[in-house]
């Protein structure tokens, strides 16, 4: 049976993820509470931000803005998009 959970970004049940994405207290909270659906968007924006600020994922700074940042998309108002975002032509 798939793990289901009352998604805090779509606001209805949904498919969770398979395990937590973390081993910590976030990761738990992001298991309980994030859906497979939201989590694939988040992953989305977290490129967009990974290339618009050009960060570098390894070092300590660019972890903790993800974090900081994932804790507004899931949890919070819903992170913003920087400033000079331009989205992809279609």
């Amino acid at each position: 049976m798939a793990h289901t959970v009352f998604c805090v970004r779509y606001q209805r049940e949904m498919e969770g993820l398979d395990e937590p994405p973390f081993d910590s207290e976030f990761g738990q909270k992001i298991y309980k509470n994030v859906s497979k659906a939201a989590w694939s968007e988040w992953l989305e924006r977290q490129k967009m931000l990974l290339n618009e600020y050009r960060l570098q994922p390894w070092t300590p700074q660019a972890q903790q803005f993800l974090v900081e940042q994932m804790e507004e998309f899931f949890f919070g108002a819903g992170s913003g998009l920087p400033a000079e975002y331009v989205p992809p032509a279609q």
